[in-house]
């Protein structure tokens, strides 16, 4: 079964895990999954500022919000899904890997444009 998992179809279910938990434990559309496990606290600063902070209720709430639980779970569904559903599986990693792939070259295009604008402003300042 592994030995014909070439590597273009691992980068993918690792792309598509990415994507995946990012989606369970980031974004706002799956927010509606995660709330009823989810409680807010007060939290008082040394300053006497005070902050609402969302906090699990249960540990089904942590895996939610936890990225690195998350990740594990979620690479063993997708991981499982191929090996065992692959007809089923690999339409949803094909789709996923798209878009964790596009995320993570946003990521970098987003840093890139910060680091443009702030060597900008910089030379701005020294003239």
């Amino acid at each position: 079964m592994l030995r014909e998992l070439d590597w273009m179809t691992y980068i993918m279910i690792i792309l598509a895990s990415y994507r995946f938990t990012h989606l369970i434990v980031f974004d706002k559309i799956t927010e509606f999954i995660r709330n009823p496990f989810m409680k807010k606290e007060t939290i008082q600063h040394e300053d006497g500022s005070t902050e609402i902070k969302k906090v699990p209720k249960s540990k089904f709430g942590y895996l939610l919000n936890c990225y690195w639980c998350a990740g594990v779970w979620s690479a063993i569904f997708l991981a499982l899904g191929y090996l065992f559903i692959p007809k089923i599986a690999m339409p949803f990693i094909f789709i996923f890997s798209i878009a964790g792939a596009q995320a993570i070259l946003e990521t970098f295009v987003g840093v890139g444009t910060k680091a443009i604008d702030l060597l900008s402003a910089a030379k701005k300042r020294m003239d």
